[in-house]
């Protein structure tokens, strides 16, 4: 799997706005009723599973919710580990999908493979550009990318997080180093420079490092014992703020700061993880969301009303503009926050969609 830098543009693909979806293996495929349409659309999970309470999750409401409207059935296939991608892919191709989505970076080998040879299906994979040669082109014309540009998004949580912070020291980590984990880390870090800037502060960043691209991750994207150690590692140094990037690697760092008993807060990703997580919802500043639902549901229907052959592989890429990706309210945090800030991040946000704040990402071309 190929690793872009942060600053490495899609110049080849049309990006559209809108949002993500996700996808991973084996378990027996589950159906919708009453189905009136012969359209089939699927699902494969990454090895996080699709109660991950995060993207994969989310994903799996977006298809539901679309084979409910549509008055179709629907399939699914869970990933319990990486061999499971290419075998999960075909049992749905036999099944005979009309759409496969793929959920996440790590089934893109598997996922243009299963393209190339079955021209006449649609495939989709959510956070992947679909461009394994890096030259800007989507490599298979029956997949089509469905990306979040997090770092807008991000940045805005950045600078809430410098905002909020009283020991100056806010961290993050992440899963594995792809583009698409440290996207948010990258957003996240410019956000609290431009905190520094407005303010005149020097809240500090550890963790990861913009210009070096260097930081803190756990090897894989499982809640663990190494992910609660990371956490562990940037509250020892005095960081009241973390933000974890990495599907359920945000429970492990909800456990580390229980068990220090100091008082940090915690961000989630991709979901409002206040919802899907409550066990740790004391803890939640707020969160980085990404549109996957909706997006997994918008892609979902616009192919289901395709001729067939004519497949759509224009990216879809979720922003601030566009509603694809923002931030989770304060929730219990709400008394807590500076009583500007909310009209700070509205006027950040603003100026962002504007192009008069530019916040840098591999997306965005900047």
């Amino acid at each position: 799997m190929r690793i872009s830098s942060r600053k490495t543009a899609l110049s080849g693909l049309a990006l559209v706005g809108v949002a993500a979806v996700l996808a991973g293996c084996a378990s027996a495929p589950d159906e919708s009723t009453s189905a009136k349409s012969d359209f089939l659309p699927c699902m494969v999970s990454d090895a996080g599973g699709f109660d991950d309470k995060s993207f994969n999750q989310l994903g799996l409401e977006g298809l539901q919710a679309a084979a409910k409207d549509l008055g179709a059935d629907y399939k699914k296939a869970e990933s319990n580990a990486d061999t499971d991608y290419k075998p999960n892919i075909d049992s749905l191709i036999n099944e005979g999908c009309n759409l496969i989505i793929t959920v996440g970076f790590n089934l893109s080998e598997a996922t243009l493979a299963a393209a190339k040879a079955n021209p006449d299906l649609q495939f989709a994979i959510i956070d992947d550009a679909a461009d394994a040669n890096n030259d800007g082109k989507v490599d298979e014309p029956n997949v089509k990318p469905i990306l979040f540009d997090t770092a807008q998004a991000a940045f805005l949580a950045g600078y809430a997080s410098a905002s909020y912070s009283k020991s100056g020291i806010v961290g993050t980590f992440g899963g594995m180093q792809y583009p698409t984990v440290t996207i948010f880390m990258d957003g996240f870090a410019d956000g609290v420079a431009k905190y520094n800037e407005d303010k005149g502060k020097s809240v500090k960043v550890i963790g990861w490092d913009v210009d070096s691209q260097k930081g803190a991750f756990t090897g894989g994207f499982d809640a663990n014992d190494t992910a609660k150690s990371v956490a562990q590692n940037l509250i020892d140094q005095g960081a009241d703020v973390i933000f974890p990037v990495g599907g359920p690697i945000f429970q492990s760092a909800g456990a580390a700061i229980e068990d220090s008993g100091k008082d940090v807060a915690l961000l989630g990703a991709d979901a409002d993880v206040y919802d899907t997580f409550p066990t740790y919802d004391k803890l939640y500043l707020t969160s980085v969301l990404k549109g996957i639902k909706p997006a997994t549901e918008d892609v979902v229907k616009a192919t289901a009303k395709q001729k067939k052959g004519k497949f759509d592989n224009v990216a879809y890429v979720g922003t601030l503009e566009n509603d694809g990706v923002g931030i989770a309210p304060f929730h219990d945090f709400a008394s807590k926050v500076d009583p500007g800030l909310q009209k700070e991040l509205d006027a950040l946000k603003k100026g962002i969609i504007d192009g008069s704040i530019t916040v840098k990402s591999y997306l965005s071309g900047n």
